[in-house]
């Protein structure tokens, strides 16, 4: 099996990522922090123009007739940009909400475990949901991921598990190459006693350790994507989940000090790979299905 990107694919990430670095670009970041993680609708009706929650309906549906081999690229490339929003649930409710597909209805889902749900106050519809819960705003780790608890949990997205699970791995995988990224360059770019940090051992370890966990788990994204086996996309979540959040921890390290102030975008990676974390698949709940899988496996081999 042929794992490498087509030409096509090729194209279609390099767009969002143009796309994303003009409507997104740091400026705009660090503005949605500032307003609290409210979600600005138009740039949410921009995403729905460029296809992005259209991108695996059917042509005759007015999407784009893709599959979720493109989909993780898409969303790998918006979690590289720390794009906010409830961006799986919208994009699994295409074609079954109406305005999810064009971006002018914004769709939450019960992703967290528990009765949390993240954006419930920006949301106009929640995934397998008929009407909108009454929640409680929660403080939440993440700025630009707000949640609310609600009375109880119903399990709408659980049909969704799988998919969902895969393109928050998506969201992770992005989010830890960015991180790659930015350890790097201030490793070149920050001198102490004369000479660039990034030229002692120690920072190279770190950054060549950050480069392998972000590879390994894109690796294993890209195979689920094509699979869809249910085994390989708990294991990408697993896989993900683990590069996001240890990467911007070892980035964080890279910066130093610095790393830990309000004004650094690091912190940011970090808090929004602790609640992707919880979300569609926990570690638990990934290590569980794998378990099992393998279990199958051996009982299918001894009989």
């Amino acid at each position: 099996m042929d794992f490498r990107l087509t030409e096509g694919q090729r194209d279609l990430r390099a767009g969002v990522r143009n796309l994303l670095a003009g409507r997104y670009g740091r400026e705009a970041l660090r503005a949605s922090v500032e307003s609290g993680g409210a979600l600005d609708r138009e740039l949410w009706r921009r995403l729905g123009e460029a296809g992005f929650f259209a991108l695996r309906l059917p042509e005759a549906d007015g999407g784009a007739g893709l599959g979720p081999a493109e989909a993780v690229l898409v969303f790998e490339e918006a979690g590289r940009a720390l794009l906010p929003g409830p961006l799986v649930a919208t994009h699994l409710a295409a074609g079954t909400v109406p305005g999810a597909a064009e971006g002018t209805a914004v769709v939450t889902a019960f992703d967290l475990g528990g009765p949390l749900v993240a954006h419930l106050g920006d949301a106009d519809a929640v995934l397998g949901v008929p009407a909108l819960p009454a929640g409680e705003p929660v403080r939440s780790a993440d700025p630009l991921t707000p949640l609310h608890r609600v009375p109880s949990a119903p399990a709408g997205a659980e049909a969704y598990r799988d998919e969902g699970a895969l393109l928050t791995a998506a969201l992770q995988v992005g989010s830890a190459s960015r991180t790659v990224e930015m350890a790097v360059r201030h490793g070149r770019e920050r001198e102490q006693f004369g000479q660039p940090i990034g030229a002692f051992q120690a920072v190279k370890h770190l950054c060549a350790q950050m480069l392998v966990r972000a590879e390994v788990a894109r690796t294993a994204l890209y195979a689920a994507a094509v699979t869809a086996d249910p085994a390989e996309v708990a294991g990408a979540k697993l896989l993900a989940d683990e590069a996001a959040v240890r990467n911007a921890r070892d980035c964080l390290q890279v910066h130093g000090g610095m790393g830990f102030t309000w004004e650094a975008d690091v912190h940011l990676h970090l808090k929004r790979a602790w609640v992707r974390a919880e979300q569609w698949r926990t570690a638990g709940e990934a290590e569980e299905l794998l378990a099992a899988e393998l279990l199958a496996q051996a009982a299918t081999a001894a009989g």
